[in-house]
């Protein structure tokens, strides 16, 4: 059995069909099915059935399907083991993170990086920690940056560092002069610029004015944080993000409360007995140099 023997099995029960797959994989149609009747041989068992219009796997191909993922990955893991250099002049990462983490994380780290090892080319992706996770264990990804645990068995979390959030205003607002913390039913009366639902801060924060019972007049949302800063920089409307955003953006002021939000732990995550490149471990070692605190 050949590594192509792989490729060409994935590509064929990705696509549902041999001809689409051919052109996947810039091969001819009857090379395909050559090569798939010949893992079909050397499994001694068929593993599509052909019969319909489609084509779709018999019970003993949905079987095999996942060991054969699981290979490829292997095998693509050690092709990059194989061409990665200890000395980093070359090599690549792949790297995801929960959105909130742009606003003030990736631009420093990345600097620090990229100065030390300018010949490593990175991906920066901002995804949802349970996309994170699912690509983590397909091996499209190296790291991800997100909270908490994690929610796969296949994924493991490293702590890194804790995040608090604070609530912030801008330079012009009321509260910016405020200079006593301000308390729950003070807060429920601001109006609030916050992100959307689908976000993991969203719910932190939902949660929190849950276990306070108030309930915040939440006047706007958004689903990204550079549009959040420039509302609450320009507005009276303030807004609950992680503290180390305010460093970052000197038109934002923190306004202390006096229940105070939990921090939360922030995590690198991994697949489980993954291979990690020289590149994934040069940039955890540059990552724990920051302070994000």
């Amino acid at each position: 059995m050949l590594l192509r023997h792989i490729r060409y099995f994935l590509a064929v029960a990705e696509q549902g069909n041999f001809t689409r797959a051919a052109e996947v994989l810039h091969v001819s149609q009857p090379t395909l099915s050559q090569q798939i009747k010949q893992l079909e041989e050397k499994l001694g068992t068929p593993l599509f059935d052909r019969t319909g219009r489609a084509v779709r796997l018999t019970d003993a191909g949905a079987a095999w399907m996942r060991y054969a993922r699981l290979a490829l990955q292997d095998l693509e893991a050690g092709t990059r083991a194989i061409h990665d250099v200890a000395t980093l002049e070359r090599g690549s990462l792949r790297l995801a993170m929960t959105p909130t983490f742009t606003a003030y994380l990736i631009g420093p780290v990345i600097d620090a990086f990229y100065r030390r090892y300018p010949g490593v080319s990175v991906s920066i992706h901002e995804m949802t920690q349970d996309r994170i996770e699912a690509q983590l264990a397909e091996d499209r990804l190296d790291l991800g940056i997100a909270f908490g645990q994690a929610q796969s068995a296949d994924i493991e979390a490293e702590d890194l560092f804790s995040e608090s959030l604070n609530m912030m205003v801008g330079t012009h607002h009321p509260l910016a002069q405020q200079r006593e913390p301000l308390s729950a039913q003070a807060f429920e009366q601001q109006p609030l610029v916050l992100l959307s639902e689908d976000f993991a801060t969203r719910q932190f924060i939902d949660d929190y004015c849950q276990r306070l019972g108030i309930r915040p007049r939440v006047a706007m949302e958004a689903n990204a944080i550079g549009a959040i800063i420039d509302i609450v920089r320009r507005s009276q409307l303030a807004t609950l993000l992680p503290a180390a955003i305010a460093l970052e953006n000197p038109q934002l002021h923190p306004v202390s409360l006096i229940d105070a939000m939990p921090v939360r732990q922030v995590v690198m995550l991994q697949r489980k007995g993954a291979y990690r490149s020289a590149a994934s471990q040069a940039f955890i070692e540059v990552l724990h140099r920051q302070n994000f605190m």
